[in-house]
């Protein structure tokens, strides 16, 4: 088949047809090194493709150094980049394959719709602060963050090209008295020392970044790049037009010395303090698609609704190459963008009256006397009409329950009780109505973490310490021990069930024991083989899931929990995990091969009806949730996704912005996820609009980041969630608005 040709006079006017087994339809933007390609994959997933300029090919040190590209790329992909898909540094034209992500550059942004409001800029810096963290986290050094290396996605701002980015243990340095960089967007220890560039130095180029955001210029600025490096050496940054909120925090990133600039951490953590409240929703840049004459129809309907526009971005300037196309004055052809339009902002008025209301509240925090086995109580004699759970009466509350500093929760609600474990707390009973803490059980071992919250099975309360070797049952109403299992053995899992609990042995071997007595029930290996995955959603079934070793099918076996009995089973293609059952039919997530939900599978037992809803994007380890006739999805990037399984469609897609969030838990005005810095949202579940949002709860001491974020528990009008500093609380379902 022969090349396509390009519409350019370029050093390369013949474009390859494939870069691997992808095939290049059109050219996103061109760079020093090489051209960025929009391509497909067999399934169809649009992809972004650098393919390396043929004199570079040529060059071992340049291989090299674009192998170190490539390795860096995969380590941090991720959320807060362009997730690499497949690379070949060896062919005969290296090529590298990532995410296609829509959207502007930051460069193209602000130099077609001007510089970003005070608001704007502090998203802007928050998703970069948070990019760093996990650049960094995996050893990587980006060393050319710049307005050109960001794409401003729908869901956050993404850092591309790591061109001349370094692993912290890679052997290839720079050599000595080359510059690699862009001047403006350098820290002075890149002009200087060189070969000990460190993470400091991305915190510097984010400060620079900012400016040009905030000011359409850069914080040292002439027509000389000698100029430009001697004023970073040397001179104080021009911050004339910054915010004057956030031009003291960015300053510091500008620090001469790297070890006076903040981490990304301490960035995020002051960043909190500018502002009190996080705007949630993101605001979506304009987007370039290949059809210009479908876009001029198309773009202001498409605005109005919130549909994702199929599009392009470029980026090139010079040296680098981003992963997802490059600036449009290297691509011919492109096309004008309409101005970006902003979604509505939540007012924060409404986050500082809530927080007024909580001052004067306080934090209800109670010492109780202490039980024989280490357990504490309350008189639970109050009366019925006391302790009625009432609506029109009910006030939101925050309390905590005695976890160690820092600890997040995990909670349930069971037995009229919500039901904590945390770090340092095996289990604790809360009040529903007041927050009032009922008893407290603390955990000998504190330095795991409970992964779940207890579960009532049986009549009691089960939880399992913090080492994963014992299952303890306790008495519901006051914490005392009534039995306990040595579980160290099951380290395939365990699952509960309204009245069992079904431990998993390494080979696949399931046990079932009663959940009141303790006592064994059945032992069996239901699935034959291998090690499957066990899912509870009520009623008289438990279901087994288990992927073949080549992923092209699942296997699905309902199991009766109480006698082990094999009910039905099934194969499905595909890599399915199980989210919940309606009318009879149980219902699916599928993953595709990059770990990312493409659709949604109902399985009819007895009538062997199957059924596939395709989601309009794919999502990126996606969590999700069934409530009625609806599935809901979250993916780490942020974007909320409810698909109607009667109608057989995805009704709405909302980007929150939320990097990484809980599970998400729904009735039926609502859907709510927990956020790291412990906001509870909530979406209106037929529109997909934000309807509320609680204040920040973050940690007070560490500032760590919490690895699992619980979901909120949804109980008649109230909702009940946790937060990183410690607390659980309470708001009323009903007025979102309030919160």
């Amino acid at each position: 088949m022969p090349p396509r040709r390009s519409a350019g006079s370029g050093a390369e006017a013949e474009l390859p047809e494939y870069a691997g087994q992808y095939r290049l339809e059109s050219r996103l933007g061109s760079g020093g090194m090489g051209v960025v390609h929009l391509a497909r994959s067999t399934s169809g997933l649009r992809l972004a493709v650098k393919v390396i300029h043929a004199e570079f090919a040529r060059d071992p040190e340049f291989r090299g150094r674009f192998r170190q590209e490539v390795a860096a790329a995969r380590r941090v992909s991720g959320a807060f980049t362009a997730p690499v898909v497949d690379a070949d540094p060896e062919a005969e034209r290296p090529w590298m394959a990532t995410l296609f992500i829509p959207g502007l550059t930051l460069a193209e942004h602000v130099k077609r719709n001007g510089s970003l409001s005070s608001a704007q800029l502090r998203q802007v810096m928050a998703g970069l602060a948070e990019a760093l963290r996990d650049i960094h986290r995996a050893g990587v050094v980006h060393r050319d963050l710049k307005p050109s290396n960001v794409l401003l996605a729908e869901d956050g701002p993404k850092v591309i090209d790591f061109g001349i980015s370094r692993p912290s243990d890679s052997e290839l340095r720079t050599e000595t008295g080359k510059l690699i960089g862009t001047p403006p967007f350098m820290a002075p220890e890149q002009f200087r020392r060189p070969r000990e560039v460190g993470p400091a130095a991305d915190v510097f180029a984010l400060g620079s970044v900012l400016v040009h955001a905030a000011t359409g210029r850069g914080p040292f600025d002439s027509d000389s790049p000698y100029v430009v490096a001697y004023q970073v050496v040397h001179d104080e940054p021009d911050l004339t037009g910054v915010p004057d909120d956030l031009a003291p925090l960015i300053a510091r990133c500008l620090a001469k010395e790297p070890d006076e600039r903040p981490t990304p951490d301490e960035l995020m953590a002051e960043l909190r303090l500018v502002s009190s409240l996080y705007d949630t929703q993101a605001f979506i840049p304009a987007q370039r698609t290949q059809e210009p004459e479908a876009e001029s129809r198309e773009s202001a309907t498409h605005v109005r609704r919130g549909r994702r526009a199929a599009s392009g971005s470029g980026d090139g300037d010079g040296d680098g190459d981003g992963g997802n196309g490059k600036n449009g004055e290297h691509e011919r052809g492109a096309t004008a963008e309409r101005p970006s339009r902003f979604r509505r902002r939540v007012l924060l008025a409404v986050a500082v009256g809530v927080a007024a209301v909580l001052a004067v509240g306080g934090v209800l925090v109670f010492g109780l006397p202490t039980g024989d086995d280490g357990s504490t109580s309350r008189s639970d004699s109050a009366s019925g009409s006391e302790r009625r759970a009432d609506a029109d009466a009910f006030r939101p509350w925050v309390t905590k329950v005695d976890t160690d500093p820092d600890g997040m929760p995990q909670c349930m609600y069971g037995s009229g009780a919500l039901r904590c474990a945390g770090p340092g707390v095996l289990a604790a009973s809360v009040d529903p109505r007041d927050g009032k803490v009922l008893w407290t059980r603390k955990a000998k071992v504190t330095e795991d973490v409970p992964t779940a919250a207890p579960v009532i099975s049986g009549g009691l309360l089960h939880t399992v310490t913090p080492d994963g070797k014992q299952l303890l049952a306790l008495d519901p109403r006051t914490g005392k021990t009534r039995w306990t299992l040595d579980i160290a053995a099951y380290t395939g899992g365990v699952q509960h069930t309204s009245d069992t609990v079904l431990l998993t042995s390494p080979d696949g071997t399931i046990t079932g024991v009663d959940g009141a007595t303790g006592e064994r029930l059945w032992r069996d290996r239901v699935t034959g083989r291998s090690l499957p995955s066990l899912a509870y959603f009520g009623g008289d079934l438990v279901y087994a899931t288990t992927p073949t070793s080549d992923d092209a099918s699942t296997q699905v076996i309902a199991v009766d929990p109480r006698t082990g009995d094999v009910r039905w089973r099934h194969r499905l293609n595909g890599v399915l995990t199980p989210v919940g059952t309606w009318k009879g039919t149980l219902w699916f997530t599928a993953q595709n091969a990059y770990a990312e939900t493409e659709s949604i599978v109902g399985y009819t037992p007895g009538s062997g009806g199957e059924r596939r809803i395709p989601l309009d994007l794919p999502l990126l380890s996606a969590t999700a949730s069934l409530h009625d006739e609806s599935v809901y999805l979250l993916a780490a990037g942020g974007a909320l996704v409810a698909v109607d399984v009667e109608a057989g469609k995805q009704r709405w897609r909302f980007e929150t912005s939320v990097s990484r969030g809980s599970q998400p838990t729904a009735d039926e005005r609502n859907v709510y996820v927990t956020t790291p810095d412990g906001r509870l949202l909530a979406t209106d579940a037929r529109t997909g609009t934000l309807v509320g949002q609680t204040p920040p709860r973050l940690t007070g001491g560490t500032g760590g980041v919490v690895a699992e974020l619980p979901a909120p528990v949804v109980v008649g009008d109230r909702i009940y969630a946790s937060a990183p500093d410690g607390s659980v609380f309470a708001v009323d379902a009903r007025k979102p608005a309030d919160w």
